[in-house]
């Protein structure tokens, strides 16, 4: 009756479906946690090995930082090379200047150059990544063909350090044939590309001195960005020529690097200009660079329709290198537009509040 009731049950094709679900859920579920123990079980034992590394190559490294580097090393095995860069990467990024080289000898030593350009080449992106920066901080230029080829990726992180590790390499020849596309790569952010640059100031600003005028307008305007980012000091020839032409992302860029008094017939210009934004930014040129005769013409930008310019003008006014703060109180008390002198008020209370 037993066995009746048994064959009934598994004759049922709904009943054996179920039946099969189960069991395949509960193979599933074992091999889940089988699956679960054995990554907890390597990531321990991956913790166990990077420790284990730590403890032997630190007092080796911590020599080499102190200028008296290991007359002997012990082999690098495979299993603790990734280790061993990790920590000689936070050694590195925790030095500057001379000190780094002793770290350099040691991971020359121990064939750290050939191991980052395998990273380069086969590991996945955290272990490329790791590569990248370790062929920088050694400044190995043999990589570089492996690491101009990271740099044009559409990964903008992993391209940006690639870019880097170029500029630490060999930084003339990396803006050379790196600036073009750096111009033309929207997903780099400038603030991040200045930093980058920062070690190539003086082929960066040759490259845009020559280049520049042969740059189509889209690129032209990032190129000036970048100028300014940088503190490149661009011909004023050039400037006052951006700011006389009809392009507004051009002028604005142009007023934005007018710090010298012989743009300042241009800049006037750009005071009456129709686009509000390049009026803001005449604002500011003039308090760099204006003289006296300028005070009564961002007196009258103060009544401008635009808040922003006039909230720039009154900064302008303030920042003017020879108006002194007793200047400026007196000079929103003679203003008789209520507007106006309320905005120089608030300015002149800003810079005694900072």
């Amino acid at each position: 009756m037993e066995s009746a009731l048994v064959f009934s049950t598994l004759s049922d094709p709904y009943l054996l479906a179920a039946f099969w679900t189960g069991l395949g859920a509960l193979a599933l579920t074992l091999v889940m946690g089988a699956q679960i123990v054995y990554l907890r079980m390597s990531l321990r034992r991956q913790e166990r090995l990077e420790k284990t590394a730590i403890t032997k190559w630190r007092p080796l490294l911590s020599a080499a930082l102190a200028d008296v580097p290991p007359d002997t090393l012990p082999a690098l095995p495979q299993r603790e090379r990734l280790p061993f860069l990790r920590l000689w990467l936070h050694l590195h990024q925790s030095v500057r200047g001379d000190a780094s080289k002793g770290l350099n000898d040691v991971a020359y030593r121990l064939g750290c150059d050939a191991t980052a350009r395998e990273l380069l080449r086969k590991g996945n992106r955290a272990q490329r990544l790791l590569g990248v920066l370790v062929t920088g901080y050694l400044r190995d230029a043999t990589a570089w063909e492996e690491l101009r080829k990271m740099a044009a990726q559409p990964d903008g992180a992993t391209s940006m350090q690639a870019l880097w590790a170029l500029i630490q390499c060999d930084p003339d020849k990396a803006i050379r044939e790196m600036m073009p596309m750096l111009l033309r790569r929207e997903d780099w952010a400038l603030s991040q590309v200045a930093g980058v640059l920062q070690d190539a100031q003086e082929p960066c600003a040759r490259y845009l001195s020559d280049a520049i005028l042969q740059l189509e307008p889209a690129h032209l305007v990032r190129a000036l960005h970048l100028a300014e980012a940088l503190r490149v000091a661009m011909h004023s020839g050039l400037l006052a020529e951006l700011m006389r032409g009809g392009d507004v992302e051009l002028t604005i860029a142009a007023l934005r690097l007018a710090n010298v008094p012989v743009l300042l017939d241009e800049v006037r210009a750009c005071l009456s200009h129709v686009d509000w934004r390049a009026r803001v930014h005449a604002a500011r040129a003039l308090g760099r660079i204006g003289d006296r005769s300028d005070i009564e013409r961002l007196r009258a930008m103060l009544g401008d329709t635009q808040w922003w310019v006039r909230y720039r003008a009154a900064q302008a006014l303030v920042d003017l290198p020879f108006m002194q703060p007793e200047e400026s109180r007196a000079l929103a008390g003679s203003i008789n537009d209520r507007f106006a002198a309320d905005m120089l008020r608030q300015v002149i209370a800003e810079r005694e509040a900072g």
